[in-house]
C-alpha cells in the first residue's frame, strides 16, 4: 500500500470519525466531482468530498486552502487549472484532519510549498488520539507535513495577491488556521464553521473546545460584514447573517450542557438528558448519536 493510499484511508477516518463511531463504507472517489464556485477576484470555491477548497489565483502562481483527499487530487488540480493557468505554489492547511490534508503530499510532489500553523504541524507530525473513543491518528508521512510554519500570524503572497493567516487557538482544534482574503472580502474558516446536517467535531484530544470555537466566530465577525464571502470548513458558501445564526447555535449548546455540569451532573447524565434535543438538535439538522457525541465533547471543554 503506497503513502497516498495511507493517506486517503487516514483521512476518511477522520471524516468519518467525528459524527459515528461504527464501521461505514469507504468513500467512492471515483463518483466524486468538484463544484467550483466563483467568489470574484479570481478567487473560488471547491466543493468535492472532505472539507471545502478556496483557490487564490495570482499573476504567476496558485495560494490553495486545503487538499480533502489524496485520491481527488486529480480532479481538484484539474478544477483548478480550470479557472487558473499558474501552478500551485502554496497550499494552506486549515487544521490538520485528514479530509483537508490528505492531498498534501500529492500537491507538495507537485512543487506546492505546505504551509500551517505550529501545532498543526506537531500533532500531524507525532500522531494525535480520539479523546472519546482512543482511537490513533498514525502520524502523518514526512512528505504531508507542512515545511513552513508559523505561531501566530502570516502573509503569504503570490504576484498580485497576499493572503493573511491567523491562528484560531483551542478552537476545532489546537492548531487552527483562518485564511484572510482581503482583496476578495472573503473568509475561509476552516472547521471553526461547519455546517450541512452536522455539528462541528471539537478534537478535545488535540486541544480544541466550544470556547475557543466561540471566541474564534466572534473574532470572525469583528471583522466581516454584510458583503464578506465565508467559505465554512464543510457546508454551503455563508454569508455574515448566516455566521451569526452560527453563533447562536454554539452559544446555546454551550450554554445548556455547562449550566447542567456546574449542577455537578456528571458526563453520562447529562447526555442522559439530550439538552441539546429541545432547541439546538434541529438548527444543526443532527441526529440524537449527533447529539449525545457533541454533549459529550462541550461537556469535557467546558469548566
Amino acid at each position: 500500500m503506497n503513502r497516498l493510499t495511507v493517506c486517503a484511508l487516514a483521512g476518511a477516518a477522520m471524516l468519518l470519525a467525528p459524527t459515528a463511531f461504527a464501521q461505514q463504507a469507504p468513500p467512492n472517489y471515483d463518483a466524486v466531482q468538484i463544484k467550483t464556485t466563483d467568489l470574484g477576484h479570481h478567487t473560488w470555491m471547491l466543493e468535492g468530498l472532505g472539507g471545502n477548497i478556496t483557490v487564490i489565483a495570482g499573476d504567476d502562481g496558485v495560494i490553495m486552502v486545503d487538499t480533502e483527499f489524496a485520491p481527488l487530487h486529480d480532479k481538484i488540480k484539474a478544477a483548478v487549472t480550470a479557472v487558473s493557468s499558474q501552478p500551485i505554489r502554496y497550499v494552506i492547511d486549515t487544521h490538520l484532519h485528514g479530509d483537508h490534508t490528505g492531498g498534501n503530499a500529492a500537491f507538495a510532489a507537485d512543487g506546492a510549498v505546505l504551509v500551517g500553523q505550529d501545532q498543526l504541524k506537531k500533532s500531524m507530525a507525532e500522531g494525535t488520539t480520539n479523546a472519546l473513543t482512543g482511537a490513533k491518528t498514525p502520524p502523518a508521512p514526512a512528505a504531508a507535513l507542512p515545511t513552513r510554519t508559523y505561531v501566530d500570524k502570516m502573509s503569504l503572497s503570490v504576484k498580485g495577491r497576499t493572503v493573511e493567516l491567523v491562528h484560531m487557538p483551542h478552537a476545532h482544534t489546537g492548531g487552527d488556521t483562518a485564511v484572510w482574503v482581503p482583496d476578495a472580502d472573503v473568509l475561509a474558516t476552516g472547521d471553526i464553521v461547519s455546517t450541512g446536517n452536522r455539528y462541528p467535531n471539537l478534537d478535545v484530544g488535540d486541544g480544541g473546545g466550544i470556547e475557543g470555537m466561540i471566541q474564534s466566530v466572534d473574532a470572525y465577525l469583528k471583522r466581516v460584514d454584510a458583503k464578506t464571502k465565508i467559505v465554512p470548513g464543510h457546508g454551503a458558501l455563508m454569508d455574515r447573517d448566516g455566521l451569526v445564526a452560527y453563533r447562536q447555535l454554539l452559544v446555546d449548546a454551550r450554554d445548556t450542557v455547562k449550566a447542567l455540569k456546574a449542577q455537578g451532573i456528571n458526563e453520562d447524565q447529562v447526555v442522559a438528558a439530550k439538552p441539546l434535543a429541545a432547541s439546538v438538535q434541529a438548527r444543526a439538522g443532527a441526529n440524537d448519536h449527533a447529539s449525545e457525541i457533541f454533549t459529550r465533547l462541550i461537556y469535557r471543554s467546558v469548566a
